[in-house]
């Protein structure tokens, strides 16, 4: 917990940030605090309350070096070439695309990694629209986020490594029937403030009574 004022709802929900640059890698992260905030993400909803969310904390330095490692890889196959092209621009500086490598990087020396798994029937995916098998995973995700946030602490939510998926789930020993659904960084953060994020006015993404 801090010793700052508590967060409005509105403020909350509209400051909890992907953070990527702004982690503290030096200072240490209470595990406990980390179950405190899932134990406040249990209560998000899921299909028929079948709870088969499970959740895997990373705190042990070799297990977290790998699992970086194995994301970095992913990292770079997927953006070597918008790498390049970012070198060219002068405000790379300034891109998200920038942020993102940094965090890939730093991976291994962020204090904190949450994934938030599915367990399943099933080795295979079902085909088709899969939003309400997400469903039932990704809302807790985002609560265990508000919930990190709510205490001081920060995350960013990210799931490069899911193009490597099984690496990393031969690393943790997880079984074919479990599937992740993200990558959730935590740490505390370095500056307490954080604003809104750049988004498009809701006119703009709003539909009413149909596609018109």
């Amino acid at each position: 917990m801090t010793d700052e004022l508590p967060l409005s709802s509105e403020e909350l929900l509209t400051t909890t940030r992907c953070v990527r640059y702004g982690l503290d890698l030096e200072r240490a992260v209470d595990p406990a605090l980390v179950e405190d905030c899932l134990r406040i993400a249990l209560q998000a909803p899921n299909g028929n309350n079948r709870q088969n969310w499970r959740w895997i904390l990373l705190t042990d330095p070799p297990i977290r070096a790998a699992v970086a490692e194995v994301y970095r890889a992913a990292f770079y196959d997927r953006n070597s070439a918008a790498l390049e092209r970012l070198a060219e621009r002068p405000d790379a500086s300034r891109s998200v695309l920038t942020a993102a490598r940094a965090l890939a990087d730093r991976l291994h020396r962020v204090p904190v990694l949450v994934i938030p798994c599915l367990e399943l029937a099933d080795e295979r995916l079902p085909t088709g629209n899969q939003a309400g098998l997400w469903a039932s995973l990704l809302p807790a995700a985002w609560s265990y986020a508000l919930a990190a946030r709510s205490r001081g602490l920060v995350t960013a939510w990210t799931a490069v490594h899911l193009d490597r998926e099984r690496e990393v789930a031969d690393l943790l020993g997880l079984p074919p029937t479990v599937r992740q659904g993200a990558l959730l960084p935590t740490a505390h953060p370095l500056r307490g403030t954080f604003r809104p994020g750049p988004r498009l006015p809701l006119d703009q993404v709003l539909h009413h009574n149909g596609w018109q």
